[in-house]
């Protein structure tokens, strides 16, 4: 007598299992993908306390020779070798353009606005504003990258008032610079100007950071007891700056000041444990400071800011 295997439930389950999925699809299903190329989302948002914190990627490039912005009073082999302790190449470096914008409920506030109108403005369409929502915009410091967006024939945010340094403001109006001219000399009359201390919403305020400009400033932001600090420029590059806080920058105006300064915040942020937003951070640019040889490290976050409590 001729007898029929039995096949159990697990046995079928396998045997699909090791059925190839493209021997079912039709041929047109199974052509090969176009390449789409490298990218970034343009924009992460995360609560902190009753704001929202939004950072926007206006801009990314790749920029050649590092060693001749960061670390000048540094060798090349010194350079080279704490590129290759972090994994990065030591003839090349990514640099990110990030304004911040926070919400607080009753304004929306943006911090910097990146090279020009159009990359900023799509960065902040894509995180769901508009550039007429913007109630204020706050500039930390006048070099390009921060105010290339704020002004092209006409005002780029038609809603918004301005807010920068005094300090900053008297000496760029001096200067004769011609990106100054051609962004905030038109609209010079409508800053108000900052100090230490100064407020721009309730829980966001004015801390003088100079050095890498003579009134550059940074933000400390706290809402129902979680803090934030807007970094801006103060370091400029996540290893270089960090691991190394007295290389001097190519770009910081004063540089025994700007390591000072470095040094200042960069203590206060690791001792209290305080996250930081850094424009010139790989993006999304949150992370935190950790001490390490001496110097300090930087910790990139990860889903702190997505845990519901």
């Amino acid at each position: 007598m001729t007898t029929t295997p039995y096949l159990s439930r697990r046995h079928l389950l396998l045997a699909a299992a090791a059925t190839p999925l493209a021997s079912a699809l039709p041929f047109s299903a199974r052509a090969d993908a176009p390449m789409m190329g490298a990218s970034l989302a343009p924009y992460r948002r995360f609560k902190l306390g009753a704001f929202e914190v939004t950072t926007l990627l206006a801009g990314t490039r790749t920029v050649p020779e590092p060693h001749k912005i960061f670390g000048l009073n540094a060798s090349d082999e010194d350079f080279a070798a704490a590129s290759e302790a972090n994994f990065i190449p030591a003839d090349a470096a990514q640099f990110f353009f990030t304004p911040t914008l926070i919400n607080t409920g009753s304004e929306v506030i943006l911090f910097d606005t990146g090279l020009s109108p159009a990359g900023t403005v799509a960065a902040i369409e894509a995180a769901g504003y508009t550039a007429d929502q913007i109630d204020r915009v706050v500039i930390t410091h006048m070099h390009g990258d921060h105010i290339g967006g704020i002004y092209e024939d006409a005002p780029t945010f038609a809603n918004a008032t301005y807010a920068t340094g005094e300090v900053e403001m008297d000496h760029w109006d001096m200067s004769g610079n011609d990106g100054f001219e051609a962004k905030i000399r038109p609209i010079q009359d409508q800053f108000d100007l900052m100090k230490e201390g100064s407020t721009v919403a309730s829980g966001i305020t004015a801390m003088e950071a100079f050095g890498h400009t003579l009134g550059h400033l940074a933000f400390h932001v706290e809402s129902d007891g979680e803090r934030l600090i807007l970094g801006a420029d103060f370091a400029n590059h996540y290893v270089y700056s960090l691991a190394h806080p007295d290389w001097e920058v190519l770009y910081d105006a004063d540089k025994s000041m700007a390591a000072q300064t470095r040094r200042k915040m960069l203590d206060m942020m690791a001792t209290d444990r305080v996250p930081f937003i850094g424009y010139h951070m790989p993006f999304p640019a949150l992370g935190y400071v950790d001490t390490r040889d001496g110097g300090f490290t930087y910790v990139p976050a990860s889903y702190q800011t997505m845990i519901e409590g």
